[in-house]
C-alpha cells in the first residue's frame, strides 16, 4: 500500500513516536499547530471514519484519551482540540483516518473556523434532510 501513515507504522518512514499498542499508533505532526500536536491512527488502514468498525474507533479513541491526558499532565497544556478532517473536502490530506490532538493554552491566538447562525427556517430544513430516527 502506498499510504504514508502505513509506512510510518511499518517503520519505513521515521516519526517521533509518542505511543504505540497492538492496535494504534501516535506520533508528532511534522507541521504542528502547537508544540505537542499529535496524530493518532489505527494500525489497520481505513480512509475515513465510515470505513472503520466501531471497535476500531473505540480502540483509537482510547489512545486519543491517553495522549490527551498526557499532553495536559506532562506538557502543561490547559486543554486541547480534537480534530478530524474526514475526507478531502474537509481538509484530509493523507487518506488514512486520523485524529489531531492540538495542545491549547488560554490566549494562544488559535481561532476556530468562522461561524454564523441559521436563517429563519433553515435549521429545520437542514435537519429534516439527515435526521436519524
Amino acid at each position: 500500500m502506498d499510504c504514508l501513515f502505513c509506512k510510518i507504522i511499518a517503520g519505513e518512514i521515521p516519526s517521533y513516536k509518542v505511543y504505540e499498542d497492538d492496535n494504534t499508533f501516535a506520533f508528532l505532526d511534522i507541521n504542528p499547530v502547537s508544540q505537542g500536536h499529535t496524530l493518532v491512527i489505527h494500525k489497520q488502514h481505513f480512509s475515513n471514519l465510515e470505513e472503520a468498525s466501531e471497535e476500531q474507533l473505540a480502540q483509537t479513541m482510547a489512545t486519543v484519551k491517553k495522549i490527551g491526558q498526557s499532553i495536559k499532565d506532562n506538557l502543561g497544556a490547559e486543554s486541547y482540540n480534537l480534530v478530524v478532517n474526514n475526507d478531502e473536502a474537509a481538509g484530509q490530506i493523507i487518506s488514512h483516518a486520523h485524529f489531531h490532538i492540538i495542545p491549547r493554552e488560554r490566549g494562544d491566538g488559535l481561532q476556530p473556523w468562522p461561524q454564523s447562525p441559521y436563517e429563519e427556517g433553515q435549521a429545520e430544513e437542514v435537519v429534516s434532510k439527515f435526521r436519524i430516527l
